[in-house]
Protein backbone atom coordinates (compact mmCIF):
# COMPACT_ATOMS: atom_id res chain seq x y z
CA UNK A 1 0.00 0.00 0.00
CA UNK A 2 1.47 3.28 -0.87
CA UNK A 3 0.03 6.72 0.82
CA UNK A 4 -1.75 9.64 -1.04
CA UNK A 5 -3.90 12.67 -0.04
CA UNK A 6 -7.13 13.84 -1.17
CA UNK A 7 -6.32 17.40 -2.29
CA UNK A 8 -9.66 18.74 -1.58
CA UNK A 9 -7.93 19.86 2.19
CA UNK A 10 -5.54 22.25 0.29
CA UNK A 11 -7.99 24.14 -1.62
CA UNK A 12 -6.80 26.87 -0.51
CA UNK A 13 -3.70 26.65 -2.16
CA UNK A 14 -2.28 27.24 -5.69
CA UNK A 15 -1.57 23.98 -7.30
CA UNK A 16 2.25 24.71 -7.11
CA UNK A 17 2.20 25.05 -3.03
CA UNK A 18 0.08 22.29 -3.07
CA UNK A 19 2.30 20.27 -5.05
CA UNK A 20 5.32 21.06 -2.12
CA UNK A 21 3.24 20.77 0.54
CA UNK A 22 2.38 17.03 -0.28
CA UNK A 23 6.26 16.36 -1.00
CA UNK A 24 7.06 18.35 2.17
CA UNK A 25 4.27 15.94 3.87
CA UNK A 26 6.09 12.79 2.49
CA UNK A 27 3.31 11.23 0.45
CA UNK A 28 3.55 9.33 -2.52
CA UNK A 29 0.24 10.37 -4.31
CA UNK A 30 -2.57 12.42 -5.03
CA UNK A 31 -6.09 12.13 -5.43
CA UNK A 32 -7.16 14.90 -7.71
CA UNK A 33 -10.84 16.30 -7.61
CA UNK A 34 -12.33 16.78 -10.86
CA UNK A 35 -15.52 18.19 -10.78
CA UNK A 36 -18.68 17.57 -8.49
CA UNK A 37 -19.02 19.01 -5.01
CA UNK A 38 -15.19 19.94 -4.74
CA UNK A 39 -14.26 23.37 -4.11
CA UNK A 40 -10.68 22.25 -5.23
CA UNK A 41 -9.10 24.57 -7.96
CA UNK A 42 -6.27 22.27 -9.22
CA UNK A 43 -7.63 19.73 -11.60
CA UNK A 44 -10.71 20.70 -12.74
CA UNK A 45 -11.48 18.30 -15.93
CA UNK A 46 -13.65 20.44 -17.82
CA UNK A 47 -10.62 23.28 -17.82
CA UNK A 48 -8.29 20.61 -18.40
CA UNK A 49 -9.89 19.30 -21.53
CA UNK A 50 -10.32 22.19 -22.99
CA UNK A 51 -6.78 23.18 -22.31
CA UNK A 52 -4.83 20.85 -23.37
CA UNK A 53 -0.90 23.06 -23.16
CA UNK A 54 -2.68 23.46 -19.13
CA UNK A 55 -3.00 19.70 -18.66
CA UNK A 56 0.53 19.27 -19.78
CA UNK A 57 1.84 21.63 -17.53
CA UNK A 58 -0.02 20.30 -14.81
CA UNK A 59 1.01 16.82 -15.49
CA UNK A 60 4.49 17.82 -15.64
CA UNK A 61 5.32 19.72 -12.22
CA UNK A 62 3.22 16.65 -10.87
CA UNK A 63 5.89 14.22 -12.27
CA UNK A 64 8.78 16.97 -11.23
CA UNK A 65 8.22 16.09 -7.70
CA UNK A 66 8.14 12.45 -8.07
CA UNK A 67 4.48 12.10 -7.10
CA UNK A 68 1.95 9.97 -8.89
CA UNK A 69 -2.39 10.52 -9.07
CA UNK A 70 -3.66 7.86 -7.54
CA UNK A 71 -6.57 8.52 -8.82
CA UNK A 72 -8.84 11.15 -9.93
CA UNK A 73 -12.27 12.00 -7.48
CA UNK A 74 -15.54 13.29 -8.33
CA UNK A 75 -17.85 12.96 -5.38
CA UNK A 76 -21.60 13.69 -6.80
CA UNK A 77 -24.56 12.35 -7.10
CA UNK A 78 -25.63 11.91 -10.68
CA UNK A 79 -29.33 10.81 -9.84
CA UNK A 80 -30.34 13.81 -8.27
CA UNK A 81 -33.46 15.35 -10.34
CA UNK A 82 -32.70 18.70 -10.48
CA UNK A 83 -30.34 20.68 -12.63
CA UNK A 84 -27.56 19.43 -9.78
CA UNK A 85 -27.68 15.95 -10.84
CA UNK A 86 -27.35 17.00 -14.52
CA UNK A 87 -24.09 19.02 -14.15
CA UNK A 88 -22.82 16.01 -11.28
CA UNK A 89 -23.16 13.54 -14.34
CA UNK A 90 -21.67 15.60 -16.70
CA UNK A 91 -18.68 16.73 -14.39
CA UNK A 92 -18.33 12.57 -13.54
CA UNK A 93 -18.42 12.05 -17.47
CA UNK A 94 -15.34 14.80 -18.29
CA UNK A 95 -13.57 13.23 -15.27
CA UNK A 96 -13.81 9.68 -16.70
CA UNK A 97 -12.73 11.28 -20.37
CA UNK A 98 -10.07 13.27 -18.50
CA UNK A 99 -8.60 10.06 -16.01
CA UNK A 100 -8.10 8.20 -20.31
CA UNK A 101 -6.75 10.90 -21.63
CA UNK A 102 -3.78 10.68 -18.74
CA UNK A 103 -3.80 6.91 -17.79
CA UNK A 104 -5.27 7.05 -14.81
CA UNK A 105 -7.57 3.75 -14.26
CA UNK A 106 -9.51 4.42 -10.89
CA UNK A 107 -12.41 7.09 -10.42
CA UNK A 108 -13.26 7.78 -7.11
CA UNK A 109 -16.87 9.05 -7.01
CA UNK A 110 -20.36 8.35 -5.28
CA UNK A 111 -23.45 5.95 -6.22
CA UNK A 112 -25.63 8.96 -6.30
CA UNK A 113 -29.25 9.06 -4.62
CA UNK A 114 -32.54 10.00 -6.73
CA UNK A 115 -35.53 11.28 -5.79
CA UNK A 116 -38.41 8.18 -4.34
CA UNK A 117 -40.96 8.13 -6.67
CA UNK A 118 -41.84 10.01 -10.64
CA UNK A 119 -41.98 13.89 -10.45
CA UNK A 120 -40.31 14.46 -6.60
CA UNK A 121 -37.43 16.86 -7.17
CA UNK A 122 -35.50 16.18 -3.87
CA UNK A 123 -33.03 13.04 -3.11
CA UNK A 124 -34.70 10.46 -0.37
CA UNK A 125 -32.53 8.47 1.16
CA UNK A 126 -34.57 5.47 2.39
CA UNK A 127 -33.01 3.58 5.25
CA UNK A 128 -36.56 2.35 6.86
CA UNK A 129 -38.12 -0.74 6.64
CA UNK A 130 -38.78 -1.29 2.96
CA UNK A 131 -41.91 -3.41 3.93
CA UNK A 132 -43.91 -0.30 5.69
CA UNK A 133 -46.06 1.80 4.71
CA UNK A 134 -46.99 -0.14 1.87
CA UNK A 135 -45.74 2.07 -0.85
CA UNK A 136 -41.87 1.44 0.37
CA UNK A 137 -41.25 -1.39 -1.82
CA UNK A 138 -42.42 0.33 -4.78
CA UNK A 139 -40.03 3.28 -3.81
CA UNK A 140 -37.24 1.37 -3.35
CA UNK A 141 -37.91 -0.65 -6.51
CA UNK A 142 -38.18 3.17 -8.51
CA UNK A 143 -34.80 4.12 -7.14
CA UNK A 144 -33.01 1.26 -8.32
CA UNK A 145 -34.43 -0.10 -11.21
CA UNK A 146 -35.99 2.87 -13.12
CA UNK A 147 -32.79 4.94 -11.99
CA UNK A 148 -29.96 4.02 -10.47
CA UNK A 149 -29.45 0.52 -12.60
CA UNK A 150 -29.53 2.50 -16.33
CA UNK A 151 -27.19 5.53 -15.24
CA UNK A 152 -24.71 2.81 -13.88
CA UNK A 153 -25.14 0.77 -16.84
CA UNK A 154 -23.94 3.82 -18.87
CA UNK A 155 -21.46 5.00 -16.46
CA UNK A 156 -19.62 1.59 -16.79
CA UNK A 157 -20.02 1.56 -20.37
CA UNK A 158 -18.63 5.59 -20.55
CA UNK A 159 -15.46 4.11 -18.54
CA UNK A 160 -14.95 0.87 -20.57
CA UNK A 161 -14.95 3.72 -23.63
CA UNK A 162 -11.98 5.83 -22.35
CA UNK A 163 -9.73 3.12 -20.74
CA UNK A 164 -11.24 3.42 -17.10
CA UNK A 165 -11.25 0.34 -15.19
CA UNK A 166 -12.49 0.88 -11.35
CA UNK A 167 -15.15 2.82 -10.07
CA UNK A 168 -14.58 2.90 -6.40
CA UNK A 169 -17.64 4.52 -4.66
CA UNK A 170 -17.76 6.06 -0.99
CA UNK A 171 -20.20 4.24 1.32
CA UNK A 172 -21.25 7.48 2.18
CA UNK A 173 -24.52 8.36 3.78
CA UNK A 174 -27.57 9.90 1.55
CA UNK A 175 -26.33 7.62 -1.61
CA UNK A 176 -28.02 4.13 -2.62
CA UNK A 177 -24.64 2.57 -2.12
CA UNK A 178 -23.78 3.06 1.38
CA UNK A 179 -22.71 -0.51 3.00
CA UNK A 180 -21.20 -3.99 1.27
CA UNK A 181 -25.15 -4.82 0.89
CA UNK A 182 -25.84 -2.06 -1.07
CA UNK A 183 -22.75 -2.01 -3.02
CA UNK A 184 -23.17 -5.52 -4.13
CA UNK A 185 -26.74 -4.99 -5.22
CA UNK A 186 -25.15 -2.52 -7.64
CA UNK A 187 -22.18 -4.59 -8.54
CA UNK A 188 -24.12 -7.69 -9.22
CA UNK A 189 -26.19 -5.66 -11.92
CA UNK A 190 -23.52 -3.77 -13.52
CA UNK A 191 -20.45 -5.77 -13.37
CA UNK A 192 -17.13 -5.45 -11.17
CA UNK A 193 -15.86 -2.65 -12.36
CA UNK A 194 -17.67 -1.15 -9.42
CA UNK A 195 -16.40 -1.72 -6.12
CA UNK A 196 -15.90 0.32 -2.60
CA UNK A 197 -13.51 2.94 -1.72
CA UNK A 198 -14.00 1.50 1.74
CA UNK A 199 -13.70 4.27 4.08
CA UNK A 200 -13.58 3.80 7.73
CA UNK A 201 -15.12 7.20 8.99
CA UNK A 202 -18.85 6.69 7.70
CA UNK A 203 -19.22 2.82 8.95
CA UNK A 204 -18.10 3.80 12.57
CA UNK A 205 -21.58 6.81 12.71
CA UNK A 206 -22.90 3.95 11.33
CA UNK A 207 -22.40 1.32 13.86
CA UNK A 208 -20.28 -1.03 11.11
CA UNK A 209 -16.88 -2.60 11.56
CA UNK A 210 -14.97 -1.53 9.12
CA UNK A 211 -12.47 -4.38 9.81
CA UNK A 212 -15.47 -6.80 9.21
CA UNK A 213 -16.44 -4.72 6.07
CA UNK A 214 -13.44 -4.99 4.64
CA UNK A 215 -13.55 -9.14 5.06
CA UNK A 216 -17.04 -8.97 3.80
CA UNK A 217 -15.85 -6.52 0.43
CA UNK A 218 -12.86 -9.08 -0.26
CA UNK A 219 -11.40 -8.19 -3.94
CA UNK A 220 -14.66 -5.36 -4.18
CA UNK A 221 -12.20 -2.89 -2.40
CA UNK A 222 -11.18 -0.44 -4.84
CA UNK A 223 -10.00 2.16 -2.94
CA UNK A 224 -9.44 2.87 0.63
CA UNK A 225 -9.77 6.31 2.41
CA UNK A 226 -7.45 7.04 5.89
CA UNK A 227 -10.05 9.27 7.68
CA UNK A 228 -11.12 8.46 11.37
CA UNK A 229 -14.58 9.11 13.36
CA UNK A 230 -14.73 9.61 17.15
CA UNK A 231 -18.32 9.03 18.65
CA UNK A 232 -18.72 10.95 21.84
CA UNK A 233 -19.18 9.75 25.07
CA UNK A 234 -22.14 11.03 27.05
CA UNK A 235 -23.87 12.52 23.64
CA UNK A 236 -23.93 9.33 21.55
CA UNK A 237 -25.71 7.53 24.84
CA UNK A 238 -28.50 10.74 24.70
CA UNK A 239 -29.20 11.75 21.60
CA UNK A 240 -27.64 8.54 19.10
CA UNK A 241 -25.88 8.43 16.16
CA UNK A 242 -28.40 10.35 13.62
CA UNK A 243 -26.28 13.62 13.80
CA UNK A 244 -27.75 16.87 11.91
CA UNK A 245 -25.72 19.45 13.67
CA UNK A 246 -23.31 21.23 11.56
CA UNK A 247 -19.49 19.68 11.04
CA UNK A 248 -18.36 22.48 13.35
CA UNK A 249 -20.18 22.13 16.18
CA UNK A 250 -18.05 19.51 16.98
CA UNK A 251 -18.74 20.47 21.12
CA UNK A 252 -22.21 18.98 20.76
CA UNK A 253 -22.33 16.38 18.63
CA UNK A 254 -22.53 13.14 18.67
CA UNK A 255 -19.83 12.30 16.70
CA UNK A 256 -16.35 13.89 14.94
CA UNK A 257 -14.87 13.50 11.79
CA UNK A 258 -11.52 13.64 13.67
CA UNK A 259 -7.61 12.93 12.29
CA UNK A 260 -6.42 9.61 11.76
CA UNK A 261 -5.55 7.83 15.55
CA UNK A 262 -8.17 10.51 17.54
CA UNK A 263 -11.00 8.53 17.14
CA UNK A 264 -9.51 5.02 17.05
CA UNK A 265 -6.02 4.19 18.53
CA UNK A 266 -2.84 2.96 15.69
CA UNK A 267 -3.63 -1.03 17.23
CA UNK A 268 -6.87 -0.58 15.99
CA UNK A 269 -5.14 0.64 12.15
CA UNK A 270 -2.68 -1.76 12.07
CA UNK A 271 -5.79 -4.47 12.25
CA UNK A 272 -7.42 -2.68 9.56
CA UNK A 273 -4.99 -2.36 7.27
CA UNK A 274 -3.45 -5.85 8.04
CA UNK A 275 -7.27 -7.16 7.12
CA UNK A 276 -7.82 -5.19 4.19
CA UNK A 277 -3.99 -6.60 3.00
CA UNK A 278 -5.32 -10.14 3.27
CA UNK A 279 -8.40 -9.38 1.20
CA UNK A 280 -6.11 -8.75 -1.36
CA UNK A 281 -5.75 -4.74 -1.78
CA UNK A 282 -2.08 -3.41 -2.00
CA UNK A 283 -3.15 0.31 -3.41
CA UNK A 284 -3.77 3.40 -2.62
CA UNK A 285 -4.49 4.65 1.05
CA UNK A 286 -5.96 8.52 0.68
CA UNK A 287 -5.61 10.73 3.44
CA UNK A 288 -9.15 12.48 3.44
CA UNK A 289 -8.66 15.04 6.55
CA UNK A 290 -11.99 16.89 7.53
CA UNK A 291 -10.90 17.22 11.23
CA UNK A 292 -12.49 20.35 12.82
CA UNK A 293 -11.54 20.01 16.07
CA UNK A 294 -8.15 20.90 15.53
CA UNK A 295 -6.19 23.37 13.24
CA UNK A 296 -5.80 21.89 9.45
CA UNK A 297 -2.37 21.59 9.00
CA UNK A 298 -2.04 20.19 12.98
CA UNK A 299 -4.89 17.36 11.45
CA UNK A 300 -3.03 16.45 8.66
CA UNK A 301 0.22 16.00 9.87
CA UNK A 302 -0.99 13.97 12.81
CA UNK A 303 -2.85 11.63 10.25
CA UNK A 304 0.34 11.65 8.13
CA UNK A 305 2.10 10.23 11.38
CA UNK A 306 -0.59 8.13 12.08
CA UNK A 307 -1.29 6.22 8.65
CA UNK A 308 2.96 6.14 7.97
CA UNK A 309 2.83 4.13 11.09
CA UNK A 310 0.08 1.82 10.16
CA UNK A 311 -0.23 0.99 6.66
CA UNK A 312 1.35 -2.28 5.13
CA UNK A 313 4.23 -1.50 2.99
Amino acid sequence: MKLSICTDVMGNLSFTDMLDKCVDLGVEGIEMTGGGWSPAPHFRADELLSDKGLLKSKLKEIEARGLQIAALNCSANPLDPGDMGKRHLKEMKETIQLAGEIGVTKIVTMSGLPEAAPGDMVPNWLVYTKSWPAEMPERDRYQWEDRAFPLWHDLVAHAKANGVEKYALENFSAMLVWNPETLFRLRNEVGPMVGMNLDPSHLFWKGACPIAVARALGDAIHHVHGKDTRIERGLADVNGLLELKDVTDVANRSWNYVAVGAGHDLQWWKEFFSVVGMMGYDGWVSLEMEDFTMSTNAGIQSSIDALQATIIR
